[in-house]
């Protein structure tokens, strides 16, 4: 591949934003020039003022192929997350069919995706009641880590599991040193005051609602009181003593309960091997603003208060928290009951794959956040967290995984520029900052002024990271 040059007067690099010409081939990052370097014989294209930043890596996708294409799959998927300036995601192990709980569903997976990706993907494997025996396989299959629920998954096929499950898993785990990813709400919690007290909090918190049988199901209002941020924090302290116990890694996914900080906060202090990530659906969108029957907005944990989610913005800025990651979770708009509007029966997922650096952006450029805290928190964290050494920065011989977008840029969000399957999403009508211009996977433009070249990119294992 014929080496050429491209310059910006902001590039992101991990010294900070440089006036600079980056020279690609071979799919990597050749060089990184200060200034505007011209070189005879090779191609050379200025973007201006726009932003060139590593291509951004969502650690938490559902895909839903194969066994439910009707939900999304790897084209529509991969072609939103293109759009969105992103260059490698992670695929969850539910919500195909089968789920990825064996290396055997792995292998299907893998086939599934052959000829069909526009961005880098990998793949998460899951433990279940009765797969213990699989985890030695599907590790050594390539997946990036180990998924789990503690409570109802909303796939049959993927039920939650048990501390006495995770204690058989932890050890297999830490035998590889693999990663557990835990969705943390915990309906019925183990004695957790000790864990509480170690740092300070009490045992009852001022968030103890519970569902009551009068509710009504159109009402947002019940559907967050029926899954109180109680259900996190107990989950969240159930897994820190458990990471303690057998030291292996434990990220808690999608971090809703900005009362669950402190514990997540206090871990890290003590040493302990637990990251946790949020999503941008929790720092853009507010409970006191979701009309009742608007089951777009549904997942789980839910979107929580204003107040709630400020302290969340907040535990990105410092350190809580380590990266963003979308949880897009799509459905068909019957699954998300739209006519009925009924939050207790639908789908909880929010689809947003396309949107993360727009609705990331809009928010945290707010909040005093700056191109360098984008680039760390939707890039260079998610890569150290997946082990993608090459993947995340601007720096010779990474990966030529790069987003070019322009900052200052505004657009609504219409139905007809949205690439997933589906168009139900709450971020419809929503005005946003940062518009992609261009993406490019290993050099290759893979996105350009809202056309897409042939899918082109690989599936990646963790063992070829």
């Amino acid at each position: 591949m014929q080496s050429v040059a491209i310059h910006s007067t902001r590039v992101i690099t991990p010294t900070g934003v440089i006036e600079a010409t980056l020279i690609l081939g071979d799919g990597k990052i050749q060089d990184v020039l200060t200034g505007r370097v011209q070189r005879e014989g090779m191609r050379f294209e200025s973007v201006g003022d726009n932003v060139i930043m590593p291509g951004l890596i969502d650690a938490h996708v559902h895909i839903n192929e194969p066994g439910r294409t009707e939900w999304e799959g790897f084209e529509t998927a991969t072609k939103a997350a293109a759009a969105g300036g992103i260059t490698t995601m992670i695929e969850m192990p539910l919500n195909a069919s089968p789920v990825t709980t064996t290396a055997e569903a792995m292998k299907l997976k893998l086939e599934a995706a052959k000829g069909k990706l526009y961005v880098n993907c990998g793949f998460y494997g899951g433990v279940i009641p009765g797969n213990i025996e699989d985890l030695d396989g599907l590790l050594n299959a390539g997946v990036f880590g180990i998924k789990a629920f503690l409570t109802h998954s909303g796939i049959d096929e993927f039920p939650n599991v048990t501390e006495a499950d995770l204690r058989k898993a932890l050890p297999i785990l830490r035998q590889h040193n693999a990663k557990l990813l835990v969705h943390c709400e915990l309906e019925q919690s183990p004695v957790v005051g000790s864990q509480l007290s170690v740092v300070g909090l009490p045992t009852t918190t001022t968030d103890n609602r519970q569902p009551t049988a009068d509710n009504d199901p159109r009402s947002y209002k019940a559907y967050l009181a029926s899954r109180p941020g109680r259900w996190e924090l107990d989950a969240i302290a159930l897994m820190i003593r458990l990471s303690a116990e057998f030291d292996v890694h434990v990220h808690i996914v999608h971090v809703s309960a900005a009362e669950a900080l402190p514990l997540i906060r206090d871990a890290k202090k003590r040493g302990l091997r637990i990251t946790a990530e949020t999503c941008p659906h929790y720092l853009v969108f507010c409970a006191e603003e979701i009309p009742d029957g608007a089951t777009e907005f549904k997942c789980a944990p839910p979107i929580r208060e204003r107040a709630n989610n400020e302290l969340l913005w907040e535990a990105l800025k410092y350190g809580t928290l380590d990266f963003v990651a979308t949880d897009h979770s799509p459905a068909p708009p019957d699954i998300k009951e739209q006519e009925s509007g009924d939050f207790m029966k639908a789908w909880g997922g929010i689809a947003g794959l396309q949107f993360l650096l727009p609705a990331f952006w809009t928010g945290a450029k707010e909040r005093g956040f700056s191109l360098e805290d984008v680039a760390r928190l939707l890039c260079e964290h998610p890569a150290q967290f997946l082990g993608l050494n090459r993947k995340g920065r601007i720096a010779p011989g990474c990966d030529a995984d790069l987003v070019i977008w322009d900052p200052e840029a505004g657009f609504v969000v219409k139905e007809q520029d949205i690439q997933h399957r589906h168009k139900l999403t709450p971020y419809v009508g929503l005005a946003l900052r940062g518009v992609v211009e261009r993406t490019l996977t290993s050099g290759v433009t893979t996105f350009i002024d809202r056309n897409f070249a042939e899918p082109s990119a690989s599936a990646i294992k963790k063992t070829s990271a």
